[in-house]
């Protein structure tokens, strides 16, 4: 049933060439998904989440690596991911109502939930301060390649390759950028109606 609607609302649409779908929330699809969203007509694909739960993780492969560099002496480290977490516990407005677990639950949601609540807290002072401390640290130091690639291996793999820098900044816009590669894979295609 809900096949013959999809079919019968693509074959509507194409009949109107300057009508087009919005994909709303397209968030964590393959790229092949997305590529057969483009091909039905669907030509506006909004992502959120997923690039910053892939933000989230870059930062969190940072903080790892921080503290590996700095763990003699940890005073001086960002501890980026307690930060957040204390944020988070202090203002429970953006993830309380989306996470309805036990504690246990509730604490690896805030952290690492496709929903990515987290990405309400980005902009708070202690938040920022954390980030910007962080990325002063990593740029202080040399990063060992063995950090990047126990922790950041799909850059690391670019890195050797010669195709990124291992400097904080580059190797969060990669990370990012791989959420975006799928979105640019869908959407760069000539299709016939």
């Amino acid at each position: 049933m809900i096949e013959i609607e999809r079919e019968n609302l693509l074959r509507r649409i194409k009949k109107h060439p300057n009508i087009v779908f919005e994909g709303h929330s397209t968030d964590y699809q393959t790229a092949k998904a997305l590529e057969e969203m483009v091909e039905d007509g669907v030509a506006i694909l909004k992502v959120g989440p997923a690039l910053t739960f892939a933000l989230r993780e870059a930062f969190f492969a940072l903080s790892s690596i921080e503290k590996e560099l700095f763990y003699d002496t940890p005073g001086l480290c960002s501890n980026f991911v307690e930060v957040v977490e204390r944020a988070m516990l202090d203002n429970p407005k953006h993830w309380e109502k989306y996470y309805q677990g036990e504690e246990r639950e509730n604490r690896l949601a805030r952290k690492y939930s496709f929903l990515d609540r987290l990405r309400y807290y980005w902009n708070l002072p202690e938040v920022r301060t954390a980030v910007n401390k962080l990325i002063t640290n990593l740029e202080t130091k040399e990063i060992p390649l063995t950090l990047i690639s126990q922790f950041m291996p799909m850059q690391y793999q670019k890195i050797r390759n010669g195709l990124l820098r291992k400097d904080p900044i580059s190797l969060i816009k990669d990370r990012i950028s791989l959420v975006l590669d799928d979105y640019y894979f869908a959407t760069h295609h000539e299709y016939s109606c």
